[in-house]
């Protein structure tokens, strides 16, 4: 099975097997059984796009591999490292962008490793002076179009990091409006905040419960 978020729109491509197990999980999803047609996964890629209201749809076939190959040929591969850091009273650091709630995170730059690419990343766009990884957290996937309008899959590298309470500064060349200390349930459960990041504060809660 293959979960990837395009836009708010949750994407889930399966065998013909698992639809129905599936399907308990995300009672509501649309289900399109693949034809071997790439023309049908750009429509129902464009559906996502455009779509005002978040769906989650269920593509599958018999053969998964060449459906997860297909779709995986209609983008390029955006590795990418961040964290969710968290301070001496177990506030969180969000950063506030284009109208939601996120965590900071960026591109992986040649040479460097996942944990240097994360801490480079957080500093960057929160301005913290030190930051420390405790722990890998999770992976997510969502699609973003590029500067030059192509379709990409960030696949990003979650870690658990530690910081003192301190003054922050948001970069402004990412579009990033603020950047605060807050409580992870405070976002979840009140604030504007990307659906793919959901499952990144989910399975920092389940760690530390």
């Amino acid at each position: 099975m293959y979960k990837i978020y395009i836009k708010e729109s949750l994407l889930i491509l399966t065998v013909d097997a698992e639809v129905k197990q599936v399907k308990k999980s995300y009672p509501k999803a649309l289900h399109y059984p693949y034809h071997a047609k790439v023309k049908q996964l750009l429509n129902i890629i464009d559906k996502c796009e455009k779509s005002k209201k978040p769906h989650t749809i269920i593509v599958s076939s018999p053969k998964y591999k060449s459906l997860k190959q297909d779709f995986k040929s209609l983008y390029v591969l955006v590795p990418a490292a961040g964290g969710i850091v968290i301070n001496e009273l177990g506030e969180a650091l969000f950063i506030y962008k284009r109208g939601k709630w996120d965590l900071p995170k960026g591109k992986i730059e040649k040479g460097e490793s996942l944990k240097q690419a994360a801490i480079r990343e957080v500093i960057e766009e929160t301005g913290l002076r030190e930051v420390s990884i405790k722990q890998k957290l999770c992976k997510t996937k969502h699609t973003f179009r590029t500067k030059k309008n192509k379709r990409a899959i960030k696949k990003s590298y979650w870690y658990v990091m530690e910081s003192k309470k301190q003054k922050v500064k948001p970069q402004v060349e990412e579009d990033i409006e603020r950047v605060e200390w807050l409580s992870p349930d405070q976002v979840t459960q009140q604030l504007p905040i990307y659906a793919n990041l959901l499952k990144v504060i989910t399975r920092y809660k389940s760690i530390e419960s």
